[in-house]
């Protein structure tokens, strides 16, 4: 592991909105700008698995940077994958495409917790050599890197994979509380690692998705998630980059999201961000929230969408324009670069 960098962009567009200080223009990017609405990532990746490929340094800087060069994006996100740091600590986990993270042998005793080792950072030295090649060639433009909560990832490995219910999840956090906390302070140290490795080769901020905390009511959440979430964020504070906090469906969660730790809280589309901003509260910047689905639609649709949230978002100290989840793989690229352009125009000071 190389040294701390001093690299950190602190006087780029997306910095400063974490931050809560004046911006050139609203910053801009896409969760999972990265992916299958680029042909060119299309064409890199065939034939080559989703694990095998983000173990590849080369083209994980490639695919980084891909959507940089054709959206003119204020931030890149590192290509890779929430259950990276589980796969790397020995789990037997695979991402199949159209289902998702799927586990071999699911962890549902104290005992298969006690097998899941402490995550070192040579596991995931292709982890921090991506980085630094990305870093290299993106110039001005920061890099986010990103870690999966330790909810979220427990649900993955307590199910075996994606569950609409996460009843198998949830009996575990009711029925054995003691496993289900030792569970997830494991997942938690983890994360913490994995976002460290980043850190340390040159992200500039850092996001941790949640992706299924809103399966949880707020009393459950504060019970048996709040405390493993905080534990990753508050472990960051000493490095001084940004920290963002995202999960779907967490409109009920906003407000202990927003006492996790983190300087962001992404908000997904069912959340006007006004509203987002008076149960986050007014120390906290927002990140969102374009329904995706909304890209599929006429123009004129998507330019009416983007013109409210930027209106709702100024409601907010600080406002990172996003979408509410992920870009969708039917999504035009085109129209994505043009939403780019729309939230600059509108907003350069």
């Amino acid at each position: 592991m190389g040294a701390m960098t001093t690299t950190t962009h602190t006087d780029s567009a997306l910095v400063r909105a974490a931050r809560r200080t004046d911006v050139p223009h609203t910053p801009v990017w896409f969760m999972r700008q990265a992916g299958r609405s680029l042909p060119e990532y299309r064409e890199l990746r065939a034939g080559i698995g989703m694990l095998d490929t983000i173990r590849r340094p080369d083209l994980v800087a490639e695919i980084t940077l891909q959507p940089v060069r054709r959206h003119g994006v204020d931030a890149a996100i590192l290509f890779s994958d929430i259950v990276v740091p589980v796969a790397a600590a020995g789990v037997d986990v695979d991402i199949v495409a159209g289902t998702g993270p799927v586990v071999a042998e699911p962890i549902r005793s104290a005992q298969d917790v006690a097998r899941l080792r402490r995550l070192e950072p040579v596991d995931v030295s292709y982890v921090d050599e991506a980085v630094r090649l990305t870093t290299a060639e993106l110039g001005d433009t920061p890099l986010i890197g990103f870690a999966g909560a330790p909810f979220t990832l427990a649900s993955y490995l307590v199910e075996g994979g994606p569950s609409r219910t996460h009843a198998k999840t949830k009996a575990l956090m009711y029925g054995d509380p003691d496993t289900w906390h030792a569970l997830c302070a494991r997942l938690a140290e983890n994360a913490l690692t994995f976002l460290r490795v980043q850190i340390g080769a040159g992200v500039s901020a850092v996001q941790l998705f949640d992706s299924w905390a809103g399966a949880l009511s707020e009393a459950d959440y504060r019970e048996y998630v709040l405390p493993h979430s905080t534990a990753v964020l508050s472990a960051l504070a000493d490095t001084g980059i940004p920290r963002i906090h995202f999960g779907v469906g967490t409109a009920e969660l906003l407000g202990a999201m927003g006492e996790a730790g983190a300087d962001v809280v992404g908000v997904d589309w069912r959340t006007p961000l006004d509203v987002a901003t008076r149960r986050i509260g007014p120390d906290k910047a927002v990140q969102g929230n374009l329904d995706p689905a909304t890209l599929l639609a006429p123009w004129e649709v998507v330019e009416a969408e983007v013109r409210r949230i930027l209106e709702q978002g100024r409601a907010a100290p600080g406002h990172i324009f996003n979408l509410g989840h992920g870009v969708l793989p039917e999504i035009d690229p085109a129209v994505l670069t043009r939403v780019v352009e729309l939230v600059h125009t509108l907003t350069t000071r």
